[in-house]
């Protein structure tokens, strides 16, 4: 067996759509841009729109994305309130754990923004007392959600069995990788390794139901359910996300405004991916309402064009920046 998560589960797989994929780049590119505008830019001007009487500043460009991303937010909001007031559907039904696994995706979304704009020599900067490097704290992350998923497998397949909701026995799962091995590589290497396992395990159990999060299983050896794991991976992802932040504290190391902002950035779009991650996109809702109103479709367009439109804003706002920086 080579991977328990993609093996095991019975349930349906709920790919993550094309159009987040896509946003999800654009959302990448516009970070890039705002952690390499220096704090010493932000009060150069920049033109929102051509036709405007005065210029604004470059801060405000960038909490511009912000506010596109919390707007669309709002959007789907709408359309969905608007849609089940005429009587429709605001699109396909979801399981159980969308919820949660959603949450996990936000929470992953929070960690990137903790490390935006971190270079990379401070991924292996010892903090000193023992604690863990940045890079080190990651590793465990991965390593960690790996398992999670791994496990979660497990119990889900030993559903009904009578020896249902006990770990498995030796041999019976692959062997984990080496924990400090999973952040190996270049920071962008890792992002990616991480933001795989997240993703695999929000398309493969999205479409439990709430018999599945009631199946049982173990957490540090405590009885509890399939339903607290999957809650369980957001809080772990929140619980080191702090954990670089103390690490960073500890290192002395000043935190920029524009890493904030970029954080922020990240924070919203998390949001905003919650709302339409692990719902099935492309065909119609069970209920016979169309894509256009009534399928998750609607809702991934709204995010897809936030997401340019942030990255787009980005670039112009960091131009304007590097071009009043010239000039001066």
């Amino acid at each position: 067996m080579h991977d328990p998560l993609a093996e095991l589960p019975t349930t349906p797989r709920v790919p993550i759509a094309e159009p987040l994929r896509r946003a999800r780049t654009a959302i990448r590119a516009a970070v890039a841009d705002v952690v390499a505008v220096p704090d010493a830019a932000l009060e150069r001007p920049w033109r929102w729109h051509a036709d405007d009487p005065d210029d604004l500043d470059v801060r405000y460009g960038l909490y511009r994305l912000h506010e596109r991303l919390e707007d669309a937010a709002a959007e789907v909001a709408r359309r969905r309130d608007s849609v089940d007031t005429d009587g429709g559907s605001a699109g396909p039904r979801v399981g159980a754990a969308v919820s949660l696994l959603a949450a996990s995706g936000t929470a992953r979304w929070e960690l990137n923004g903790a490390l935006a704009g971190l270079p990379d020599e401070v991924w292996d900067a010892d903090p000193g007392g023992g604690e863990w490097t940045i890079r080190r704290t990651v590793a465990h992350v991965i390593s960690a959600q790996r398992a999670y998923g791994w496990t979660t497998a497990w119990f889900l397949h030993r559903a009904g069995e009578p020896d249902a909701g006990e770990y498995a026995p030796d041999g019976a799962l692959p062997p984990e990788p080496d924990e400090a091995s999973e952040a190996d590589g270049a920071v962008g290497e890792i992002i990616a390794r991480l933001d795989g396992l997240v993703d695999q395990a929000i398309e493969t159990l999205a479409g439990l139901d709430a018999a599945g999060l009631a199946v049982p299983g173990r957490w540090s050896g405590i009885p509890i359910t399939v339903g607290f794991r999957l809650n369980r991976l957001g809080s772990h992802l929140r619980e080191h996300t702090i954990q670089v932040d103390k690490t960073v504290a500890m290192l002395g190391r000043p935190i920029r405004e524009v890493d904030r902002i970029a954080r922020l950035v990240l924070g919203s779009y998390g949001r905003l991916e919650a709302l339409v991650v692990g719902r099935p996109s492309g065909s119609a809702d069970p209920s016979g309402a169309s894509d256009a109103e009534g399928s998750a479709d609607a809702d991934l367009a709204i995010v897809e064009r936030a997401a340019a439109d942030a990255a787009a804003t980005a670039a112009d706002v960091s131009a304007a920046a590097a071009a009043a920086g010239s000039a001066a």
